[in-house]
């Protein structure tokens, strides 16, 4: 379907507005989605290089993760409540972090001819997913110290002292989910396109 992107634009859309009515706090909504408007500026800068209708569908399903969670912000997501001390959709979120950056990337080195084999594939994607997961920790960290009691929903962790990493295990886990489970589809949709 080629113009699959622009309806998944559009559900994103709709899904911010809706997200936002109502949003629990709107400032952390605002944290919460801004990486769904950076994802989507990036890929309206980059818009030359058009990636297979998988990936868009992988970044559209992170985008309704983030979104979500900035609706009710992630401690309070319902149906993850009662799992536990904590609520820990969080770890879906964190998970996604891994997953949909890792097939996003793996897409662009195959594409781009970046790596000869498979076993470099593997790795570099992984690197490159740890990356993303550590940033994002670090952003989080900056942005409570610096918005104070504003910022400690963003933050999420709860009261758990493990949460930063996690959050960084769930991203990895997600990366080689991704690769082990997913990325021979990827192949064969990149050999559709050849």
């Amino acid at each position: 379907m080629k113009n699959l992107k622009f309806l998944l634009l559009f559900l994103t859309f709709l899904a911010l507005i809706v997200s936002y009515i109502g949003a629990k706090e709107p400032f952390t909504w605002w944290l919460e989605v801004l990486p769904v408007f950076v994802a989507i500026l990036a890929l309206a800068i980059f818009r030359k290089f058009e990636f297979t209708n998988f990936v868009y569908v992988v970044i559209f399903l992170h985008f309704l993760v983030l979104i979500i969670g900035g609706h009710y912000t992630y401690a309070d997501v319902p149906f993850f409540e009662d799992w536990g001390e904590r609520n820990n959709y969080d770890k879906v979120g964190h998970f996604m972090q891994g997953f949909s950056p890792a097939l996003i990337v793996r897409e662009i080195l195959i594409r781009k001819n970046v790596v000869n084999g498979k076993g470099w594939l593997f790795f570099l994607v992984l690197c490159f997913v740890m990356f993303v997961s550590s940033t994002y920790e670090l952003i989080e960290w900056w942005v409570s110290v610096f918005s104070g009691e504003a910022g400690d929903s963003f933050l999420g962790t709860q009261g758990y002292i493990w949460d930063t990493q996690t959050d960084m295990l769930m991203a990895l886990i997600g990366g080689v989910v991704a690769q082990l489970f997913f990325g021979r589809i990827l192949d064969a949709k990149i050999e559709q396109l050849a």
